[in-house]
């Protein structure tokens, strides 16, 4: 997996690490039982302090996405495993922070219909065309955004 950071955003680096890795086990890109690279060889190869790595994979473990083995370092976790993702305490943590999303979508004056449409949109672009009905398909295609990249961006594989 291709792993880019960018020194310019205003997201810190460890958000940016951890933001990849779950959009790695989202499209399949890193499934359940894959290790990590160390802490050291990510810090290295991405040209960053080891302690934003080691960060980046706390969060991640806290919240259930990898777990950690001793010195063989971080695996991507099983959600079907009793105590990672499926848990119902990191489902209602998902909830609230879609319900804080709704929040301040509301607070900028979006209407509901308009936020159900860009959270469509979203989730199309999380689980693919392929996943989403026909009907929604064809309504929700030309609402998907795409990121740009950034100069300043530093890559590891």
């Amino acid at each position: 997996m291709l792993m880019t950071i960018d020194g310019s955003s205003p997201e810190p680096l460890y958000v940016q690490i951890r933001n990849q890795i779950v959009a790695g086990i989202a499209t399949g890109a890193l499934e359940p039982g894959q290790s990590l690279p160390s802490v050291r060889a990510l810090a290295s190869d991405l040209g960053i302090n080891l302690h934003t790595v080691n960060k980046a994979y706390a969060v991640l473990r806290d919240e259930g996405y990898v777990t950690m083995r001793g010195r063989a370092g971080a695996v991507i976790a099983d959600p079907a495993a009793e105590g990672t993702l499926g848990t119902e305490a990191a489902q209602a943590k998902m909830g609230d922070d879609l319900f804080r999303l709704a929040l301040a979508f509301r607070a900028r004056g979006g209407t509901r219909a308009a936020f159900l449409e860009a959270a469509a949109a979203q989730a199309d672009r999380a689980y693919g065309a392929a996943d989403r009905p026909a009907a929604t398909a064809d309504a929700t295609a030309d609402h998907s955004a795409t990121a740009s990249d950034s100069p300043e961006r530093k890559a590891c594989s």
